[in-house]
């Protein structure tokens, strides 16, 4: 993924991905709740500041970290499934040469949460002996995973400590904005310790369109907002400008020679309609793959029969709308008459990237390679 942010920039400024202004998404609730973390955030023994490992940087609230700086702190890079290993691997190693506690997890994960609640024991060691009573504030942007690293915490704790008090439970959503309120979870005795669940809070305007594409793209701000059409392009942008399509014909004739290979080997193996009944019973799993192989090949395709210069943004813009039209086609989606929007195929576009289905990515590039 090297490069990427470069590739990004580029990406961000064209007029196609401009044209829908600057973006920006802070709600009443945003702002109320940005007064109570900061008030809060002077009572807290530690903080865990969550982010998107896709944006390490850009999923920063950078109106709160001059005050997060001065705690201690752990920056917790989540989704780490749907990031490249490799380049999470530099950017772990980057915020260690700059002091900064971090680890990447899994949210999802207990053995993931475990390392960090380890991660957390050790910078709260000196205050365990001191305080009877400690306070532990999970802050970060919309929609980074806050809430299940909390629900996590929670099931992680009810086996470690003994905890009698009822303990709830975060409400967990695909949606940024699901937490709107500030609630307290008590999750150790002896000392006790608590821990706060803040709704995600944005700065009140995004620096820059290239920030707020980022943001928009893995899910931080909603969709409405900015158009599901205009978060697709930009993705399309991305992928052509950084040439991933080529990545995948690689990865696509892998697969097919693997693909041939089993069949060979089911024809002849006399457990092969055991495997094949097998994979009828996991049938939506299959569907899912060859969906998104072949969402990969048509982008590959198109991308190999474009006979334009791609470093022209006129011409990259219009093969980006043959991908979406192409990508109409995978989808099933009915054309009607005199509709020229691609909302549905770029909703579904989104969709298989924000789960990972199209492979791992690192949107923001190392500061040092920029």
């Amino acid at each position: 993924m090297r490069g990427l942010t470069r590739s990004a920039k580029r990406a961000g400024e064209m007029a196609f991905n401009a044209g829908g202004g600057v973006i920006n998404w802070f709600p009443g609730h945003m702002a109320a709740a940005s007064r109570a973390i900061r008030d809060r955030l002077k009572l807290a023994d530690l903080v865990i500041e969550v982010r998107d490992a896709r944006i390490p940087l850009s999923s920063a609230n950078e109106d709160l970290q001059p005050v997060l700086s001065a705690k201690r702190r752990i920056l917790a890079l989540n989704k780490k499934d749907l990031a490249n290993p490799n380049i999470m691997n530099r950017w772990l190693n980057h915020f260690e040469s700059c002091k900064q506690d971090c680890i990447s997890i899994n949210a999802h994960s207990s053995s993931s949460v475990n390392q960090l609640l380890g991660l957390a024991e050790l910078k709260l060691k000196e205050a365990i002996l001191k305080e009877p009573t400690l306070l532990i504030m999970v802050v970060g942007v919309p929609n980074v995973g806050k809430s299940a690293l909390i629900n996590s915490i929670h099931r992680i704790a009810t086996s470690r400590f003994p905890v009698h008090d009822k303990m709830k439970r975060a409400t967990v959503g695909p949606l940024p904005g699901v937490t709107q309120d500030i609630a307290g979870f008590k999750i150790a005795s002896q000392p006790s310790i608590y821990v706060l669940d803040t709704p995600g809070v944005l700065v009140p305007s995004i620096p820059d369109m290239e920030t707020g594409l980022k943001l928009a793209l893995t899910g931080a701000v909603k969709d409405s907002v900015v158009g599901e059409e205009r978060i697709a392009k930009y993705l399309l942008s991305l992928l052509n400008i950084r040439k991933t399509p080529l990545h995948w014909e690689r990865l696509l004739h892998r697969r097919e020679e693997l693909h041939e290979e089993t069949c060979s080997l089911n024809e002849n193996d006399s457990r092969g309609s055991l495997r094949r009944r097998r994979c009828l019973n996991n049938s939506d799993a299959i569907y899912v793959q060859d969906l998104v192989m072949e969402v990969q090949r048509t982008l590959c395709s198109t991308f190999l029969d474009f006979t334009g210069n791609t470093e022209e943004e006129s011409e990259l813009e219009c093969l980006i709308d043959m991908q979406l039209m192409a990508l109409r086609k995978v989808f099933r989606i009915p054309h009607k008459p005199f509709d020229e929007t691609h909302g549905p195929t770029s909703k579904k576009l989104l969709t298989l990237f924000r789960s990972g289905k199209l492979g791992p990515f690192i949107l923001d590039d190392l500061p040092d390679e920029q």
